[in-house]
């Protein structure tokens, strides 16, 4: 059985090392890009000097201003905004072709406007296209091939590393668990020469990183394939239960065509103390205006959503991570599972480590199989040599 998972490793690893390789050395730098991003742009997400005023200009004025730094045809599309006063407000505005092929292509534009929301002054238009932390995601999701073509090929890849990360669980298992055994697939042993070196790298850390791996295969597995995500949503959510929480208020007086700006004043106010909110903005007026609450910083799993009506600035439902169903909860929490902001730094190291492991081991192993079959081609040159010489 060992020969035959042998095989199945061999060639699925060989078919997909260079997608694993991709995605994870991607998924390394992604992990800390947040942090990343204020570091390397301080001009774009922190206000230059002091705050004008006390509070924040009306977000559809907001809206208009960033909206003339863009070019014709160009539109926003959401708003992230952070109630820390010295940060800078980001309108996006973007558009893709879901057939195109390469990056290039399936993004027709992606814009993000950074706006002091004090004074309503531009401090930054950034063309997002060529950002070197999107270029990394987009690879990251979908290789720079476009969404049609570059999506299946990570998703069904991820897929088979998971298959990988089983099959080498049973290769790496001891036949016999002796001391001697049990340490060379625990421990690397730099004495050796550099063929077992690499050997017991591709060995050992693989297993260490096995947990950590399968963790963000799966969840990588739910952001590929929706069909997945309601699969094991909906089947948890039969193990429970819970009554969807609804909530009206009156919002500050205003006109009604200013709703959007008097259901922002409710979330500012109610909130004062999260992290990050984001609006989708919606073309139709039958729809729903969304913010989103998070309320610890990297976590997205940790959240109030509210849902405003159009018409009167009612909200119409509000969903908290604290009140979901078992499904619906691991759903919110995919994405900082996938990325390790689950219980902050310590875990952002861990997926960090987890996924540069991840990365070497489609070049380790890959290592091992050229010096096998080098081995393997020394061997039939001798056998062919020797016959030659018997005749």
């Amino acid at each position: 059985m060992k020969a035959f998972f042998l095989w199945i490793h061999k060639w699925l690893g060989l078919i997909t090392g260079i997608v694993v390789f991709l995605v994870s050395i991607t998924g390394c730098i992604y992990v800390f890009q947040d942090d990343l991003k204020v570091l390397v742009y301080p001009e774009k997400y922190y206000i230059s000097g002091k705050a004008a005023a006390s509070k924040p200009m009306p977000l559809t004025q907001l809206i208009k201003n960033a909206q003339a730094g863009l070019e014709k045809g160009e539109k926003i599309s959401r708003v992230d905004l952070y109630p820390d006063p010295s940060r800078t407000w980001v309108f996006r505005a973007s558009k893709n072709k879901e057939d195109a092929f390469g990056h290039w292509n399936y993004q027709v534009y992606y814009k993000r406007v950074f706006v002091n929301p004090y004074t309503g002054a531009i401090q930054v238009v950034e063309n997002s296209k060529y950002e070197f932390f999107q270029v990394v995601l987009q690879m990251h999701m979908n290789l720079l091939l476009g969404k049609k073509v570059g999506h299946p090929v990570v998703g069904y890849s991820t897929a088979i590393f998971v298959v990988l990360l089983i099959t080498g669980l049973i290769l790496w298992w001891p036949k016999r668990w002796k001391a001697t055994t049990v340490k060379q697939g625990l421990w690397l042993n730099f004495k050796h020469r550099w063929k077992r070196i690499n050997h017991d790298l591709h060995n050992v850390l693989g297993f260490y990183s096995l947990i950590f791996a399968f963790i963000m295969g799966v969840t990588g597995l739910v952001f590929a394939f929706p069909d997945f995500k309601t699969f094991y949503t909906d089947s948890l959510n039969k193990l429970g239960s819970v009554t969807k929480s609804k909530k009206d208020f009156e919002p500050v007086p205003q006109p009604l065509n200013k709703t959007l700006d008097n259901a922002l004043i409710y979330a500012l106010q109610t909130y004062p103390d999260s992290d990050m909110m984001s609006i989708r903005l919606r073309d139709s007026t039958e729809k729903l205006h969304d913010i989103q609450i998070r309320l610890n910083k990297d976590r997205t799993g940790v959240f109030r959503w509210l849902y405003f009506n159009q018409s009167d600035g009612q909200i119409k439902q509000l969903k908290s991570s604290e009140n979901q169903a078992p499904g619906d909860q691991l759903a919110s929490l995919n994405f900082d599972l996938h990325v390790g902001t689950i219980g902050g730094l310590p875990t952002k190291i861990i997926a960090f480590l987890a996924s540069l492991i991840c990365a070497s081991l489609p070049v380790t192993g890959f290592i091992i199989w050229l010096n096998k079959e080098n081995s393997s081609g020394k061997k039939r040159k001798k056998r062919t040599a020797k016959k030659v010489a018997v005749n």
